[in-house]
């Protein structure tokens, strides 16, 4: 945590709780020792705060393992907050006609510090993709196409912070040297695009762009995923033409 996010928590009980409920989203189903190893808490205090939110449905229990996966209560707080947020209601309907265009899965995100949070996934209607929905999860920017373009917005000191200590590679693909991914930046930067070249998982290329508000400010980003055999240099340059004639018209109403 942010030693100024640390600064401004004023229930450490609740700041326990919370820390738990968060190893969820890296991994399921957890249990009691899994969690209290990864925190370092006590295992009687874990179990503790594991039940309370399985008794307000944050949690379920598999009753054979004992180990718990997020509940049902989780998916309101998930729509409740995609709902309240605009550019998510701006958005969906250009993701469709960006969909149908491209004729591949199209991702709306938002930046959340080093990484980009998943809003929405949109399908194109005429074709059945291997891919899934992501909606929820997180990702590093700097092996997204998504994340590339929002870097490619800020300052060069605020992407220095971003990627300051060791990057992890995800696979062969992945840019963790700090020089070849400041030249992809600036790549980025030049061409007004990102490019995921299978850095973040195997087999599947991505396009991304960043999408400002009337502010100036990167205030999410949209990307299509494929698969690497049908995102050839020419299948890249088109959808990336389409991203940006799209965006040109979420960002007036931003």
């Amino acid at each position: 945590m942010r030693k100024k996010a640390e600064a401004e928590v004023k229930v450490k009980s609740l700041q326990k709780a919370l820390e738990i409920l968060g190893c969820f989203v890296e991994k399921q189903p957890l249990g009691v020792s899994e969690i209290s190893e990864k925190l370092g808490l006590y295992k009687s205090n874990v179990h503790s705060i594991l039940m309370t939110f399985k008794a307000m449905d944050y949690l379920e229990q598999d009753p054979e393992t004992g180990k718990f996966r997020l509940g049902t209560a989780v998916f309101g707080l998930s729509r409740a907050l995609r709902e309240s947020l605009d550019i998510t209601k701006i958005a969906i309907p250009y993701m469709k006609e960006i969909a149908e265009e491209a004729g591949e899965l199209v991702y709306l995100t938002i930046p959340r510090g080093d990484e980009v949070v998943y809003l929405e996934t949109v399908y194109p209607e005429e074709k059945t993709l291997g891919g899934r929905s992501v909606t929820g999860e997180r990702s590093k920017m700097y092996c997204t196409s998504v994340g590339k373009a929002i870097l490619a917005k800020m300052k060069d000191e605020e992407i220095e912070e971003l990627l300051d200590g060791e990057l992890e590679s995800f696979t062969e693909y992945t840019i963790t040297d700090k020089e070849k991914l400041w030249e992809e930046i600036r790549k980025t930067r030049e061409r007004g695009y990102g490019v995921d070249n299978m850095e973040l998982m195997f087999g599947i290329k991505c396009v991304g762009i960043a999408l400002m508000n009337h502010k100036g400010q990167v205030e999410a980003g949209l990307s299509v995923s494929a698969p690497s055999l049908r995102m050839d240099e020419e299948k890249i340059e088109y959808i990336a033409n389409i991203l940006k004639r799209y965006a040109c018209e979420i960002q007036k109403r931003l």
